[in-house]
């Protein structure tokens, strides 16, 4: 059935969640992964469980309060102001370290074409700006608009990674993956760490339900669309991880910009090189846009609370909450260029981390919520709710312990200079 108009259907719902998720994250993470070798794999299976966990939480909770705003909107019904408050701020820190981080991986395979991209921080820093801008300025067309561009780019970034994933099976060598552990810590530290490196590949797995009263049937479409992203995330990441690692040696893949077109180029030469690339430029050019879309739709829901300034509650005429959209654009331009002279694939690895770690504090929360909205749903089997959503929890606060000291610090920073905002806004209504 056709979707009224303004409202997105299950196939540009599942894209948003797919298409969010298959971003940046596979096309640069397998560079990230190399340094620690085959057991970067089972990083990868521990966070695709805790995909499907965190999956199960959101589409429950789609169902028991179909409202626009997602971990925000749950939290707060669940666990009060401050909880919600926390949720939403982290995740709006999130939405703005993921898209500098697209952004930044964007660019490493613009730099397959156009290769003054990789020796040039200011010209890479002001395509990537441009390229921001007019994605907002798509967002700001309204939820329509920025579904149509996320169904599109979703079907022609998935079919060139299936064709370098499965030719780069053929071409498997083994030894890629001895030894298992090169990352000179203990397994378990290593596994630790890959997780939550592998977990970024994951954030968007709530997507759906944040522009819930944009989707048409929301109590139907957003849990299929939350499971079926997942899914197909999951197969299409172990798949592509286990090929380019298996076609790459160890020792060049940590160093590649552009993984998936060198592996590509290792099997076609040049005209696979430019096909992969210009479907990881797609890939990330259509994550961007879903992202986008997110920087306004939490603030706004948030705003209308009272937990946000009044200013990102306001829309314009095609319903966008365009002052929300600009605001966070802006300090993502600010954000890419402060960490740009990192290098590429420090800065990508630093602000997935920061990124990753922001993002759990509202997966933390809205675990601990299902457990709570649940209790009152008398249809639910309170056992496996229980289950689940410690199963949950307890994933997210591993996958917090495996970001390191610094990042957790700089996290930890973000969030509670939220604070006095909160402060603020209370003590002023």
């Amino acid at each position: 059935m056709k979707s009224p108009k303004g409202k997105l259907g299950q196939w540009a719902s599942t894209s948003l969640v797919l298409g969010n998720m298959i971003g940046s994250g596979i096309f640069l993470l397998p560079a990230s992964l190399a340094a620690y070798g085959g057991i970067s794999l089972v990083g990868w299976i521990v966070s695709s469980l805790g995909a499907l966990l965190l999956a199960k939480v959101f589409a429950s909770l789609s169902g028991i309060i179909p409202k626009t705003g997602g971990p925000f909107t749950y939290t707060q019904a669940g666990m009060g102001d401050f909880a919600g408050f926390l949720v939403a701020w982290g995740y709006w820190i999130s939405i703005l370290c993921t898209n500098a981080a697209i952004t930044v991986a964007m660019l490493g395979y613009l730099g397959v074409f156009f290769p003054v991209l990789n020796g040039s921080p200011f010209v890479s820093i002001t395509v990537g700006v441009c390229i921001i801008w007019l994605l907002t300025w798509v967002n700001n067309r309204g939820v329509h608009s920025a579904g149509y561009v996320q169904l599109i780019t979703t079907i022609l970034k998935v079919i060139p990674l299936l064709l370098v994933t499965i030719a780069g099976l053929l071409y498997f060598n083994l030894e890629h993956f001895t030894p298992f552990n090169l990352s000179g810590q203990s397994n378990l530290e290593a596994i630790v760490q890959t997780t939550t490196l592998t977990l970024f590949a994951f954030l968007g797995v709530e997507c759906a339900t944040i522009p819930a009263e944009h989707i048409h049937n929301s109590k139907t479409t957003i849990p299929r669309a939350t499971w079926w992203g997942t899914i197909l995330s999951i197969l299409i990441y172990v798949l592509g991880s286990i090929s380019i690692m298996g076609l790459i040696p160890p020792e060049t893949l940590q160093h590649s910009t552009a993984p998936f077109a060198d592996g590509a180029e290792l099997i076609w030469g040049k005209p696979g090189r430019y096909l992969i690339a210009t479907g990881a430029v797609i890939s990330t050019f259509g994550a961007l846009n879903g992202w986008i879309l997110m920087q306004g739709q939490i603030p706004m829901a948030a705003a209308r609370d009272n937990m946000f300034p009044k200013l990102f509650s306001k829309v314009n005429s095609k319903q966008s909450p365009s002052t929300g959209i600009i605001l966070s654009s802006i300090l993502v331009s600010i954000l890419l260029m402060t960490n740009y002279t990192k290098g590429l694939n420090k800065a990508f690895e630093f602000m997935i981390l920061l990124s990753t770690l922001t993002v759990l504090v509202p997966y933390l929360f809205s675990s601990a919520s299902y457990m709570i909205l649940s209790q009152q749903d008398r249809s639910s089997k309170k056992n496996w709710v229980k289950l689940i959503g410690m199963g949950a929890f307890f994933f997210s606060l591993f996958a917090v312990i495996g970001s390191g000291k610094e990042v957790v610090f700089w996290g930890f920073i973000m969030l509670m200079l939220g604070v006095p905002f909160y402060v603020f806004l209370k003590t002023k209504s």
